[in-house]
């Protein structure tokens, strides 16, 4: 076992002393990569200044030049541990975030797990299908009800449609009866019509009685066409 082992073991037994939270144990990197970031700025001012020194000595007196080189690599050296320490710590202190992460994440997970077992050690499974085929016997009642209310009541009013429009039509036809009855024609005229000098004796032919109704019925004829028209209109 090295030396450097005793020394750790030998510093205290484990089982005496309490483990170190999660967080103190952070807290702890933390302060130790800022002293070590403090540390680094230290030795990278005193390199530049043993390097400056080295110049300023070049020509004049080499051993103190020589010197501050010597003084320079092993500041340089040291700079090089503390980054190779600080990527360890950055590591290590990354690696217990997330442990703590996870371990935080499964306290919290068996916490909502008991919490879900003790509320479903209240629930029965059979009290939990009759409530639901309680509620789907209400739903369908409820739908019956309104399916009732939505339908037509008649009162009596149950007639045939075809014996109403006819009955329609009759008194269409009736009303239209009325209206041709209403309707005045104008009269034949009893006068004879004026008879047309013939042209080779010079006397007017008389109108025979054959032509007289026929001009009559003419004349009835365009008046009865122009009374026919008014009542088409109207009936319209």
């Amino acid at each position: 076992m090295s030396k450097l082992g005793k020394f750790f073991k030998g510093g205290g037994s484990s089982k005496s002393r309490a483990a170190p939270s999660a967080q103190e144990a952070l807290a702890r990197l933390r302060e130790t990569e800022e002293m070590l970031g403090k540390k680094q700025e230290y030795l990278e001012g005193r390199i530049q200044r043993e390097l400056s020194l080295a110049r300023k000595h070049g020509s004049q007196n080499k051993r103190a030049a020589l010197q501050a080189l010597k003084r320079k690599k092993r500041l340089e050296k040291q700079l090089t541990q503390i980054d190779g320490t600080l990527s360890t710590i950055e590591f290590q202190r990354e690696a217990l975030e997330n442990s703590y992460t996870n371990t935080e994440v499964l306290k919290n997970m068996g916490l909502a797990a008991k919490a879900m077992k003790a509320v479903h050690e209240s629930m029965d499974l059979n009290k939990i299908d009759d409530l639901m085929q309680e509620i789907t016997e209400q739903q369908d009642i409820a739908q019956e009800i309104s399916e009732a209310f939505s339908q037509r009541v008649g009162f009596g009013d149950d007639f045939d449609e075809d014996e109403l429009m006819a009955e329609l039509e009759e008194l269409e036809q009736e009303e239209l009866n009325k209206k041709m009855t209403n309707i005045r024609l104008p009269n034949v005229p009893s006068s004879s019509l004026p008879a047309q000098p013939d042209s080779g004796s010079g006397r007017m032919p008389s109108v025979s009685s054959a032509h007289r109704p026929r001009a009559a019925s003419s004349r009835r004829t365009e008046g009865e066409d122009d009374d026919m028209q008014h009542l088409a209109a109207w009936a319209t």
